[in-house]
């Protein structure tokens, strides 16, 4: 009994860890994707909706088997598979998967096929990586935006007492002067906010060209040094994560292993003598 249940962990263990699972699994996902972008033509939906719910039905028995595998390869310690973020993140779509696509819940359930979707982050190391750096970066983030609202409420202030009698419709109070702001900083026609207001102020290029500076260049930049650094860290901590120790049972494998190997070994050269 131990022995078939030992059995089929393993086989479990090796289904799951095949590079042609995860290919299968991310196949699956693209064409789900695929599949639910189809079903927002209601044409599509009159001629084929029986095939897009029979599909919908399938990919939800797959992505079902697939955590059953991936549990089950981690018994009799389970808990191994709840300790992965990624691994959460699976099981909670596959179980709100499980609402019933009908009544007040028809709704939901739609949703819910879009996050399978999102799936596909989880099923691709490189794009966990980045998710993980972007995580990591927040904190960090939380103080460049703190600065970066300190210069554009000072400019903000600035600019409503410059610009208010010359262009009201941008200027005319501090929340659409904050907001101009806000399309000023992404480079979006702010040539034409400037040209609104340099008849009157014909220095008022100072004030841009200086908010660009400070706001675009210097700001966003240190957003982007940030998640770099933190993307390297996190390809570090992922290297590291790959590397796992040897265990017990593998260990003593290798030991049956080599004994086996070295009694071969000492039985040819008897049979030689």
């Amino acid at each position: 009994m131990i022995n078939s249940l030992k059995n089929i962990v393993n086989f479990c263990k090796k289904i799951v860890t095949a590079p042609a699972f995860d290919k299968f699994i991310i196949s699956i996902i693209i064409v789900n994707a695929i599949v639910i972008g189809l079903e927002t033509s209601p044409r599509l939906i009159v001629q084929f909706g029986h095939l897009f719910e029979l599909f919908n039905a399938v990919v939800l028995v797959i992505f079902i088997v697939e955590a059953a595998l991936k549990i089950t390869a981690e018994a009799p310690r389970i808990d191994r598979y709840f300790r992965k973020g990624w691994n959460i993140f699976d099981f909670s779509i596959v179980v709100i998967s499980l609402v019933p696509s009908v009544g007040q819940f028809a709704t939901a359930a739609r949703l819910v096929r879009i996050l399978r979707v999102a799936r596909l982050i989880s099923m691709v190391p490189d794009l966990r990586v980045i998710i993980w750096a972007l995580l990591r970066s927040l904190p960090s983030m939380l103080h460049i935006v703190m600065l970066l609202s300190v210069l554009f409420y000072i400019y903000g202030v600035i600019g409503f007492y410059l610009f208010h009698t010359a262009d009201p419709e941008r200027w005319g109070n501090l929340g659409m002067s904050l907001l101009t702001l806000f399309g000023v900083v992404t480079l979006e026609t702010w040539v034409d906010v400037m040209r609104a207001v340099l008849p009157a102020y014909p220095f008022a290029w100072i004030y841009f060209i200086s908010f660009i500076v400070v706001g675009t260049f210097m700001f966003v930049n240190m957003f982007v040094a940030v998640v770099i650094n933190n993307l390297t860290e996190a390809k570090k901590e992922t290297l590291e994560e790959l590397k796992e120790p040897v265990t017990k049972d593998e260990l003593l494998k290798e030991l049956r292993d080599t004994k086996e190997a070295l009694l071969r070994l000492e039985q040819k050269l008897h049979d030689r003598h």
